[in-house]
């Protein structure tokens, strides 16, 4: 763990990988529920977790410099469930890469239990983790000049659901009418980082 300063109220902790950042960031956001840590905000990332508006960031700095941080532990709250056709473009792309039939990507990506290691990219994208190490893809060699709202796609390590219609790179393997982002909804976004997700298929495999 490494953990810099930023500003005059705020860390930036560093940790080894994804999965030491989704512990992290549940344990601080534990600590603070309790009233044991007085932070503004806790922003998690792909390998860090920012803590902004603390009052002593010298002393946060050196207790958690000395914790042990425990591991994500399954979370009893309600899973959120994401409608979707597994009708996207690239779904034989990501079919090839895995070495199965298309039908295989599907059942393989529902049965998925994901979490929301982080958000970013857009209002309510999140980062979401779960798929095992075999099936991560590489991005798209070509990144598409517009990407539908509502597609489901893979990239590297991760699950994402563009919420609105913007240039991406990432492989699309389907399609979902959820709305990941509304402004009038509290909180705004659907997925927040820690959330459980799954994704209920519809139709066929394909849109046939």
């Amino acid at each position: 763990m490494r953990i810099l300063p930023v500003g005059e109220s705020a860390l930036l902790v560093e940790v080894s990988g994804g999965q030491e950042a989704e512990a992290l960031h549940a344990e601080l956001v534990r600590r603070r529920a309790e009233g044991l840590l007085a932070v503004r905000e806790i922003v998690p990332a792909a390998r860090t977790v920012l803590l902004d508006g603390l009052a002593e960031p010298d002393r946060v700095a050196a207790e958690l410099a000395a914790a042990q941080v425990p591991p994500v532990l399954p979370r009893g709250e309600r899973i959120v469930e994401l409608p979707v056709r597994y009708d996207g473009p690239d779904l034989g792309t990501v079919a090839a890469h895995w070495g199965v039939p298309a039908r295989e990507v599907a059942r393989v990506h529902a049965a998925t239990e994901f979490r929301v290691a982080f958000c970013g990219f857009a209002p309510g994208f999140g980062y979401l983790t779960g798929l095992p190490e075999r099936c991560h893809v590489p991005r798209r060699s070509s990144p598409r000049t517009a990407v539908p709202a509502g597609a489901v796609a893979l990239a590297g390590a991760y699950t994402g659901v563009y919420p609105r219609s913007s240039p991406g790179g990432w492989q699309l393997i389907g399609t979902t009418d959820a709305v990941l982002w509304d402004h009038t909804r509290v909180p705004a976004a659907l997925l927040t980082p820690g959330t459980r997700v799954r994704f209920v298929p519809v139709g066929r495999v394909g849109g046939s």
